[in-house]
C-alpha cells in the first residue's frame, strides 16, 4: 500500500483579506470617531496594506479595526506584521506586512516536534514554504495533524492535499 501523506502550509485567503480590508475602510469612512481625520487605509502592492492618519492614535485605531475586521472574516493575526507608526510630514504611517508561507527554521521546529512526539511512522519533508508529512497509516496522520493544532506555533497552519 502506497504512503498517504498532507502538507502543511501557511496560507492567506486572498478574498477574505480584501473583503477584510473594504470592511474596515468602510467603518473608518463612516464612523464618528474617525470624521476628520484623513485616516486611509488600502492595499500597496500585493503584499502591504497602509495605513495612514492625521494623529498617532488614530493610526492606531485603524489598525484595531482592520485586524478585527480580519479576526471576523477568519484571517490569523499571524498572517500580518504590522510597523510601529511612522510620522511622514502631517501624516503618521503604518505598514502591515502579509505574511505567508512557513520559513525554513519553522519548518524544521515542526518536522523535529513531529519527530519528537508523534507518531514513529511519521515522515516529513520540506518543500519550499511548506511541510509534507507521510505514513502508511491515515490514523497516524490524523494524530500529527491533531498535534500540530493543540500546539502553538509563530505562523497559521493549515492542513492540504490529504490523500
Amino acid at each position: 500500500m502506497a504512503d498517504s501523506s498532507f502538507d502543511i502550509v501557511s496560507k492567506v485567503d486572498r478574498m477574505e483579506l480584501d473583503n477584510a480590508l473594504n470592511q474596515a475602510d468602510r467603518e473608518l469612512g463612516t464612523r464618528f470617531d474617525f470624521r476628520g481625520t484623513e485616516t486611509k487605509i488600502a492595499m500597496s502592492g500585493t503584499d502591504i496594506v497602509a495605513i495612514e492618519s492625521g494623529s498617532e492614535e488614530r493610526a492606531k485605531a485603524a489598525l484595531d479595526v482592520f485586524k478585527e475586521k480580519c479576526v471576523k472574516r477568519g484571517v490569523s493575526l499571524k498572517h500580518l506584521d504590522p510597523s510601529e507608526p511612522q510620522p511622514s510630514g502631517k501624516l503618521f504611517k503604518i505598514t502591515v506586512k502579509i505574511k505567508e508561507g512557513i520559513s525554513t527554521e519553522n519548518a524544521k521546529k515542526l518536522a523535529k516536534f513531529l519527530r519528537d512526539s508523534g507518531p514513529k511512522s511519521l515522515k516529513t519533508q520540506i518543500q519550499g514554504e511548506e511541510l509534507r508529512v507521510s505514513s502508511k497509516s491515515r490514523d497516524d496522520l490524523q494524530e500529527a495533524i491533531a498535534l500540530v493544532k493543540a500546539e502553538s506555533w509563530d505562523f497559521a497552519p493549515q492542513f492540504t492535499n490529504y490523500r
